[in-house]
């Protein structure tokens, strides 16, 4: 659950790249909690917290995927205005 909050976080607040890690971290560390559950439910508690862990970390992963466009985009029409000159000889 920690990571999947911190990968959350840090893609909200940081970059998106760093939280993207974060949270495929925290999906394949869910993926192996749930799996040692469904072995022995008895002996492990809490596999609501991993339920949780899992929708943070896709919503972060979602949110770095829309921030990887964002920055794509920007970049983009950066280099499509250098390469046209259209900024170049600009009259008020």
């Amino acid at each position: 659950m920690t990571m999947g909050i911190i990968g959350l976080i840090a893609t909200v607040v940081c970059c998106g790249p760093l939280g993207a890690i974060f949270c495929f971290i925290s999906l394949s560390n869910g993926k192996k909690a749930r799996l040692l559950y469904e072995q022995n439910p008895g002996q492990y508690t809490g596999i609501e917290n991993v339920k949780t862990a899992k929708i943070l970390s896709i919503i972060g992963l979602v949110i770095a995927a829309l921030y990887l466009v964002f920055i794509i985009l920007y970049f983009g029409v950066i280099i499509a205005a250098i390469t046209t000159g259209s900024m170049d000889g600009m009259q008020y």
